[in-house]
């Protein structure tokens, strides 16, 4: 049975192109890669006039998951948005998986010391193995 999963990512040409990555991998591999999860993409500044009803369908879904990725890419340690998407996993008491697309990117720091597991690699069996663990 699939585990529904929410992905934070930053929204930039990068973490759209690996969360695509993802759902692609979900849909099409005849139920190998065992998840899905809900596209919660955004695409507004964490500072507009919208933030407190964004955070709230933000909440709502993340809620709802089992589990919470974190797709770790070159700029995510910059978004505000992907902070508060920690805190709130955080506060939700979920499982958090980091995901590295890089090794060498910076991680947030506020990944650190919360219990994540993580997959150092953007590959299936990495990413399987720390969703599973």
């Amino acid at each position: 049975m699939a585990k529904k999963i929410f992905i934070s990512y930053h929204s930039d040409i990068e973490g759209t192109n690996h969360k695509n990555l993802l759902a692609a991998w979900s849909k099409n591999d005849n139920g190998h890669f065992d998840i899905k999860f809900d596209d919660t993409s955004v695409g507004v500044s964490i500072n507009s006039s919208n933030a407190i009803y964004i955070k709230t369908v933000i909440k709502n879904k993340m809620a709802d998951s089992a589990v919470i990725i974190f797709l770790v890419g070159e700029n995510m340690h910059k978004s505000e948005w992907c902070k508060w998407e920690i805190d709130k996993a955080v506060e939700l008491k979920k499982k958090i998986v980091a995901v590295k697309i890089k090794s060498t990117y910076t991680t947030p720091i506020n990944l650190y010391g919360i219990g994540a597991t993580w997959a150092m690699s953007f590959t299936y069996d990495a990413i399987k193995k720390a969703i599973d663990g």
